[in-house]
């Protein structure tokens, strides 16, 4: 598919009938043209000129400076994306057109809207035509594009918001109500603008969003420094990042210190310190040391290209209601142009009622009939939700998943790496001989490169004691080890490696207790007595309570946790996080089931960390991957949490929540005020301008009331 940017659509409905026109021509069938985006995406055998006619008839037309951009196929979209910016003179102004043109409407507009006034004013001193002439002179000014978009569409019997508004002017005028024209003119215009604005200004939050990606990066050959577009950097070159320049790609820290601020890939404000070995996101800023870095991906490939792709990507798929609106709105028109000619009909031809007075009154149905407040109700509130999440660093991927994490009751956790930190630490330290235990235990565990070895060095280290080396050190399957420390023996491993010795009452009795406490064991003997025992756990997340008590407030009735783990660790964890229900001893395939077994009873919703969760992610409604960015998690999850917490997930779920309600309030505004205006033509009651401000009011409403979604409150 080739793609587009265009520029200067007036409004989501229009851009409808648009893309409407555009699948009628040959191959053009799998065409999109997205107003929340701005993009179009064609097959490449569709002629251009074609579509370029159809998009001139409103005004809109392709932006040529994104030319190059537009040859490529879909596999280079996310690199390509950002030479765009390469335009946008560094401030994201890649919309100058429609600047332009938003620009004239306004001198337009306020021109008209003079002129009108000084029509009104000097009423008495000027004669009938002078005064018809200045209303004619602000008519054609500021609906003038309206009206030949109108009389083309007439002519074609397309019936948009256009063809209603210059049916309604011609009819107007035809009755003499020329005040009344030229206001209807000069509202609709500031309609129009108002409109273009709203969305203009969600786009361009999201386009600050994308301008964290970086342009050029030093690369060092043979000791040499030369500047390279990021699009030329291949896997294995060695980049130099000064203090205050941001990382080209994903790569790996080769020499140098730092702390990098990885803000605009994971939302977290804290900057993460770096050495030697560490790996680094494209587009986090390097803080205060100078990096030399190895590239370990193509800017391409990397977290931020992709992030970037999915944010764009976003903004073009349509919700349920989105669909259900643009279906309401190809009915509705319709509808209200028959109840229109009903209202100019039946009183005059059955009640006696005054033609002129009837005509007026459906010519102002007419323009109730404009659906383009209803349709505006969803795209913006919804661009700036999944704005305000890229922000901190959450990744939805379509307007279907935002609508979806409102509508969430049930949340299921996979319990690993989730809400604990997936790597062991020690518990509980038992002692019974203080000279031998820790010495011995860090003789023997000091070289192993085992899980539970690093959890219980990282406690020997606390208390700075002396481990020597061992003499001698032999693994006995299902024995843990036997080792020889300063000519003398010892064993290390579970309950069942201590069969050569006797386990006193006292001590079972304690080791059944760590058990029951759903800990692993490691106990350390000589060849004659137990000296000590370690009770290893998996660390639950600090955060992990105080989450899962904002889930419940965010209005999340149900927390599942889900695991592999038995019973009993599952139990702990389960206590202490506060979770409402928990399974253990799982396999992948039972998580699946339980998935499915709890979406019967509600809509549920599953985190993981993204590599071994994927079935499981995949059969919920919606899958949630917290992962640092790893692949599978980006490919297989609906939403992905970019840090590795669920710190910022209540407000994801708030976030959500609250542009359902925005589009639910917007679309009971849009049809409120609709309603009221058409009841008002039963005691004939309805002008021109009302019917005119009752559209108009709804859209600048809704428009406001969606952008309120991108404030971010100062935490």
């Amino acid at each position: 598919m080739s793609e587009y940017r265009v520029n200067g659509l007036s409004c989501g409905n229009c851009a409808m009938g648009l893309e409407q026109q555009i699948k009628m021509l040959e191959y053009g069938e799998s065409a999109t043209l997205s107003y929340n985006s701005g993009k179009l995406k064609l097959d490449p055998r569709v002629s251009l000129t074609a579509v370029e006619r159809i998009l001139k008839s409103d005004n809109a037309f392709i932006d040529r400076t994104h030319e190059h951009h537009n040859q490529h196929t879909h596999e280079h979209r996310d690199h390509d994306h950002k030479h765009n910016h390469s335009h946008d003179h560094g401030d994201g102004h890649s919309h100058s057109h429609d600047h332009g043109s938003s620009n004239k409407l306004m001198k337009l507009l306020i021109v008209s809207f003079v002129i009108y006034v000084a029509a009104f004013i000097f009423n008495n001193q000027l004669n009938d035509a002078e005064q018809i002439g200045m209303y004619v002179i602000a008519i054609v000014l500021s609906g003038y594009s309206t009206f030949i978009k109108g009389l083309k569409n007439l002519f074609a019997l397309r019936f948009n918001i256009d063809t209603l508004m210059t049916i309604a002017l011609i009819g107007a005028v035809s009755i003499g109500e020329w005040k009344e024209a030229t206001l209807v003119a000069i509202l609709f215009g500031l309609n129009e603008l108002l409109e273009g604005l709203g969305m203009e200004k969600a786009r361009r939050s999201m386009e600050t969003l994308l301008k964290v990606a970086p342009k050029e990066a030093i690369l060092l050959e043979n000791g040499i420094e030369s500047v390279v577009p990021i699009s030329t950097l291949k896997v294995g070159d060695l980049v130099v990042v000064k203090p205050g320049e941001k990382i080209p790609s994903d790569g790996t820290v080769r020499e140098g210190k730092s702390s990098v601020n990885e803000a605009a890939i994971t939302g977290e404000s804290l900057p993460v310190e770096k050495a030697s070995g560490e790996p680094v996101f494209g587009g986090s800023i390097n803080n205060e040391g100078v990096l030399h870095i190895r590239i370990e991906k193509a800017y391409k490939d990397s977290s931020l290209a992709k992030i970037l792709h999915l944010v764009e990507e976003a903004q073009e798929t349509k919700t349920p209601t989105e669909l259900f609106i643009n279906k309401f709105a190809k009915y509705y028109t319709p509808i209200i142009m028959a109840i229109s000619a009903l209202v100019i009909l039946i009183p005059p031809l059955l009640l006696g009622g005054d033609w002129s007075k009837w005509v007026y009154q459906g010519l102002a149905v007419l323009i109730v009939g404009c659906p383009c407040a209803l349709i505006l109700s969803s795209p913006i509130a919804i661009v700036s939700g999944i704005t305000r999440n890229a922000r901190n660093g959450i990744l939805i991927k379509g307007g279907v998943f935002l609508e979806q994490l409102g509508k969430i009751d049930t949340l299921a956790f996979d319990k690993t790496g989730t809400l604990t930190k997936g790597e062991p630490h020690v518990e509980k330290t038992i002692v019974f001989d203080e000279d031998q235990f820790l010495m011995v235990a860090g003789s023997i565990e000091k070289s192993s490169s085992h899980p539970l070895a690093k959890a219980i060095m990282k406690k020997i280290n606390e208390s700075a004691i002396d481990v020597p080396a061992p003499d001698e050190i032999q693994t006995v399957s299902g024995r843990g080890i036997v080792a020889l420390v300063q000519g003398k023996r010892y064993w290390l491993g579970n309950e069942k490696s201590m069969e050569h010795i006797e386990i006193p009452k006292d001590i079972q009795q304690q080791i059944n207790d760590l058990k029951e406490q759903g800990l692993t064991l490691v106990v350390v003997a000589d060849n004659q007595q137990v000296l000590g025992m370690f009770g290893i756990s998996d660390e639950i997340r600090e955060e992990s309570k105080s989450v899962i008590e904002a889930l419940h407030r965010a209005g999340i009735k149900r927390t599942v946790m889900l695991t592999g783990d038995h019973q009993k660790t599952a139990e702990k964890v389960a206590n202490i996080v506060g979770v409402t229900s928990y399974f253990g001893g799982l396999l992948p395939e039972d998580k699946v089931n339980k998935i499915k077994e709890l979406a019967k009873n509600g809509r549920v919703a599953m985190i993981g960390d993204g590599i071994n969760d994927a079935p499981a992610l995949a059969s919920a409604q919606l899958g949630i991957a917290m992962g640092k960015g790893t692949d599978s998690a980006i490919e297989t999850a609906d939403i992905v949490l970019m840090q590795d917490h669920l710190g910022k997930l209540p407000e994801a779920v708030s976030i959500s929540k609250r542009v359902n309600s925005v589009i639910r309030f917007n679309i009971i505004v849009a049809l409120g005020l609709k309603l009221i205006a058409l009841l008002l033509t039963i005691p004939g009651l309805l002008t021109l301008w009302i019917a005119i401000l009752s559209d108009m009011g709804a859209t600048i409403f809704v428009t406001l009331v969606s952008l309120t979604v991108l404030i971010q409150k100062k935490s």
